[in-house]
């Protein structure tokens, strides 16, 4: 029998399945992540002591440049997974970049917008 060379259409909806799933998941953190950069429902110290508050601020701006590196990452995640439902209408899904070869079910369960097998992957170091 001859090798795969996509998946078929069952197994792009299963994967698309995944994807939308862990799209879905990724915007609601990037939009917590945001609010608690704007602080736009927060606990403030405004109303606490003038002490508390010299110490909170400090607390305050690292969590915010935390968040803002978070809300980046969760964003550049974002953008991942809208490419991978790309490849799927496309169906380019689930082929690595390098190898041209199929990326294992388990592999793509597991990273849903990987574009590399974990041979092409292990390659890179």
């Amino acid at each position: 029998m001859a090798e795969k060379t996509r998946y078929s259409d069952e197994e792009l909806v299963e994967f698309k399945q995944i994807i939308l799933e862990k799209l879905e998941k990724a915007k609601q953190d990037y939009e917590l992540l945001k609010s608690a950069i704007t602080q736009s429902e927060s606990n403030d110290t405004m109303d606490t002591s003038p002490t508390f508050k010299v110490l909170e601020e400090g607390a305050s701006t690292l969590s915010k440049e935390e968040a803002g590196r978070l809300a980046q990452r969760q964003q550049k995640f974002i953008q991942h997974l809208q490419a991978a439902l790309v490849r799927i209408e496309n169906k380019t899904y689930g082929i690595c970049r390098e190898t041209g070869k199929l990326i294992s079910k388990e592999r793509l369960r597991a990273v849903p917008h990987a574009t590399l097998s974990i041979d092409a992957k292990q390659g890179q170091r």
